[in-house]
């Protein structure tokens, strides 16, 4: 199995590491000290098998978890024992290693990310693609007239009590409907909610900043539980 580690101290790194070259089922390809740097490399590379420590600066274990889409098999290792019941909420999550790790520990957990690997590739299904007509535009109703709005044009859907503001290339639109109603009605791969009032066109971000991203002119807040999602859409170098 091809695997990386994250962690963030470089210790905890170089034991992980040296167990992986006494364990014959993996094969450690990259270790990376920071989350950051671990997604962009697995959004271009794909691996089978992470050694991730929970506890790291400005993104935990469980963030970057958040933010892959399809994640590997991973084997947890952190000395908080506490966090184990928020683990299981993970299906990738094979096994849970607690700091000071063993050789023996590290390849029963191995031996588990393996077991599993080969379960799936036996039970997993074909899976068959919709095919459907693909909707470019949106018609809204304004002065009773119905608009079309081509998806592509719009920046930004905004919540204002019970209407929305539709931001669009050209002009601004005030609807009487729900943020909920017209996210359904968008493409998901070309819309994102990023806070509870907000859905904004990812094609459209011109720079993020904390907790926020700039769109035309717009300052546009991102929740903490929105931004993996985020992270994950955008093509990171």
């Amino acid at each position: 199995m091809n695997c990386i580690i994250i962690d963030d101290e470089s210790m905890a790194r170089a034991i992980i590491e040296q167990m992986c070259f006494n364990n014959k089922n993996v094969n450690l390809i990259e270790s990376f000290s920071n989350a950051m740097e671990a997604i962009k490399y697995l959004n271009q590379n794909e691996i089978d098998l992470i050694f991730l420590d929970i506890h790291m600066p400005g993104f935990t274990g469980f963030d970057l978890l958040q933010t892959i889409k399809n994640p590997p098999k991973v084997i947890l290792s952190t000395s908080d024992s506490s966090m184990a019941i928020e683990a299981f909420e993970y299906s990738c999550i094979v096994d849970y290693l607690l700091k000071p790790v063993t050789q023996q520990r590290f390849d029963k957990a191995v031996q588990k990310a393996v077991s599993f690997t080969k379960k799936e590739k036996q039970t997993t299904p074909t899976q068959v693609k919709d095919e459907g007509e693909s909707i470019t535009e949106l018609y809204v109703n304004i002065d009773r007239r119905l608009v079309k709005i081509n998806f592509e044009t719009i920046n930004i859907v905004e919540a204002r009590g019970d209407y929305i503001l539709i931001r669009t290339e050209d002009k601004n639109y005030t609807v009487h409907s729900t943020l909920k109603k017209i996210f359904d009605k968008l493409p998901n791969d070309l819309f994102l909610k990023v806070h509870r009032s907000y859905i904004i066109n990812t094609k459209k971000i011109i720079d993020i900043e904390d907790n926020s991203v700039l769109i035309d002119s717009n300052v546009v807040p991102v929740s903490r539980s929105n931004r993996p999602e985020l992270m994950r859409r955008l093509n990171l170098l």
